[in-house]
């Protein structure tokens, strides 16, 4: 490598995170208004440019406390974005991150230094994004169907446990389709991805149902 060769310099980097929530329903994504420019007063996916003196994780944690005031987001990496022309700005890289948590636990904030409004924005209302991010989106909901169907994703999602009813809305919701109860229940409890918690609890206003929690399997394959 010669440092010195202009064709290494003036690149940079973007970690950014694609957060979803399931919210009566409805898979959501959350989203945040730039104040500064480039793409001053867009919507865009959180997250920033990583410093030269932090490693990638820390520069997306700090971006995401800056932009959402927010610590410790459950997020794995799921993609690198490399088209040249994606920041108007100069070559910038961007890392993608994904997660899925509840909303209800959260305090997100609305306005901070770089940003004017935080919302949760429905999957089919997503509005044109700040420079790939639409792109970047996406990629992010085809890895989320992949993972919930191959992992247990969702585990983030509920870590006191879930019922039956509750996380099937949950798949049918990220997959866009319906299941049979007792298939779906059937189809759950073949792969050994759950166990049951000896607790109950209702959901929508129904019976008491069981409480179930996802076992420690890191991967599984075809839920669906």
């Amino acid at each position: 490598m010669e440092v010195n060769n202009p064709r290494y310099q003036h690149q940079g980097i973007h970690v950014i995170s694609t957060i979803f929530t399931i919210d009566k329903g409805v898979t959501k994504v959350l989203l945040v208004k730039r104040k500064n420019e480039p793409y001053k007063d867009m919507w865009a996916l959180v997250g920033g440019a990583l410093y030269n003196d932090e490693d990638i994780i820390s520069g997306l944690n700090r971006e995401i406390k800056e932009k959402i005031g927010l610590n410790n987001i459950p997020l794995e990496l799921f993609d690198v974005f490399s088209r040249v022309d994606r920041s108007p700005v100069m070559r910038m890289i961007a890392i993608g991150y994904i997660g899925i948590v509840d909303k209800e636990r959260l305090n997100i904030l609305k306005d901070t230094l770089k940003t004017s409004d935080a919302d949760w924005y429905p999957l089919d209302k997503i509005p044109s994004l700040a420079y790939d991010h639409n792109e970047i989106l996406d990629k992010a909901i085809i890895v989320l169907k992949k993972r919930i169907c191959e992992t247990d994703f969702l585990r983030s999602l509920y870590p006191k446990g879930f019922t039956m009813p509750e996380i099937q809305k949950v798949y049918e919701s990220i997959l866009g389709r319906s299941f049979d109860r007792r298939n779906f229940r059937k189809k759950i409890l073949s792969l050994g991805l759950i166990e049951e918690t000896n607790m109950y609890e209702r959901f929508d206003g129904n019976k008491p149902a069981k409480v179930y929690c996802f076992k420690d399997i890191e991967k599984i394959k075809n839920v669906f």
